[in-house]
């Protein structure tokens, strides 16, 4: 078996924003998610992400009846994505002036970093694995006499792109940008 590790940064960012308000009448719960969707634009504007960096993604409105009293919820979802993780990342810094402007992000409101150019790294990174495999194979081989021939069969296995430093994620925490992209191939040698 054969290695190949390399840390990469992410490409893209994508924060899903979610955030409601609830009331007794339709139009009030609207107008606080109204207000709410104009301070979030205001916030990605001020951090100079341009317009089209920011879409709508989704609402849907629900209504519960208790004791005769009917209350209204209106949620909305947002989406920033962008390949500019620098600012990307000065936004989730400064995410709580979101809360200063009365926004209350729901729960699952988090970055997103992901990595798309695997396939510009790939072919160097079967071929490091393929050397590592060789590598493995030359020692086993002088361990046991041997020479190590050519390659009788080999499999390169999935590539997994992974937080570099740990998960990255849970409660409150964003995805972190840094990433570790591994693969492990298996590769058969004819032992001479």
């Amino acid at each position: 078996r054969g290695l190949a590790e390399r840390d990469v940064k992410a490409d893209l960012a994508t924060w899903t924003i979610s955030y409601s308000a609830t009331a007794t009448d339709m139009a009030s719960a609207q107008a606080s998610v109204d207000r709410d969707t104009a301070s979030i634009v205001a916030f990605f504007d001020g951090l100079g992400f341009p317009e089209e960096a920011l879409q709508p993604t989704g609402a849907n409105v629900s209504s519960y009846t208790s004791n005769g009293i009917t209350t209204f919820t209106v949620r909305q979802r947002m989406t920033l994505r962008t390949t500019d993780i620098e600012r990307a990342e000065r936004a989730v810094r400064q995410k709580a002036e979101l809360g200063r402007r009365g926004v209350l992000l729901e729960e699952g409101s988090g970055m997103s970093y992901t990595f798309t150019g695997l396939n510009e790294i790939k072919p160097d990174m079967v071929a490091e694995a393929t050397r590592d495999a060789r590598a493995a194979a030359q020692q086993f081989a002088e361990d046991s006499g041997a020479d190590v021939g050519g390659i009788r069969q080999a499999t390169q296995g999935y590539f997994d792109i992974n937080a570099r430093d740990g998960d990255g994620g849970g409660w409150g925490v964003a995805d972190t940008p840094y990433k570790k992209v591994r693969v492990v191939t298996t590769v058969d040698f004819y032992l001479d």
